[in-house]
């Protein structure tokens, strides 16, 4: 074999490396599209579901103006004109504001018993579950790309052709806390 032969195996296979390197690069992230795309339909459901427990809540609730009124004020942003990331962070802000919203209504025996409050909990409990569901796979499949961003020598192909980390659906501090409830 001639040094031209071995340079030519070289770069035919350095072609196919870096060929096959971008494609699992862009599988990666089409899952992590994907995976987001699944989790976003949940969290719209749940979305669209909040006007009615607010409404449902506020009759009963008439003293917890504050919770209401943040969980209104995050509903009130335009959601479907947010970035994945933006809606990663608002539906942080927004299960916090639920969980605190859930808390304030444990302390109204009349709503725990009203029939509309209780089939709107059951719609909210099983779209919770499909999100947290859909968050295993998101971030699952995330962290697989984060990974190959980040590996060596893969991290030259992504960073070659611009396939960047994705963010995590992660709680934060102040929801890792217990909420706390006071009258």
């Amino acid at each position: 074999m001639n040094s031209q032969t071995v340079m030519l195996v070289i770069g035919v296979i350095a072609v196919l490396w870096l060929i096959a390197g971008y494609n699992k690069a862009i599988t990666l992230r089409n899952y992590v599209r994907e995976a987001f795309a699944t989790m976003d339909v949940y969290l719209k459901k749940r979305w669209d579901l909040i006007p009615n427990l607010l409404e449902n809540v506020k009759g009963y609730a008439s003293y917890e103006k504050e919770v209401l009124n943040k969980i209104t004020e995050l509903r009130n942003t335009n959601y479907s004109g947010l970035n994945n990331s933006e809606k990663i962070d608002l539906n942080a802000q927004l299960d916090l504001g639920l969980s605190r919203l859930l808390a304030v209504a444990e302390n109204y025996p009349d709503l725990k018993a009203n029939q509309s409050y209780n089939m709107l909990m059951e719609q909210l409990s099983q779209i919770e579950d499909e999100i947290a569901n859909s968050r295993k796979y998101y971030n699952g499949t995330v962290r697989t790309l984060n990974n190959y961003t980040e590996m060596f020598p893969s991290n030259l192909i992504c960073s070659v052709f611009a396939v960047k980390r994705e963010k995590m659906f992660e709680i934060d501090e102040t929801q890792r806390a217990n909420v706390k409830v006071s009258f």
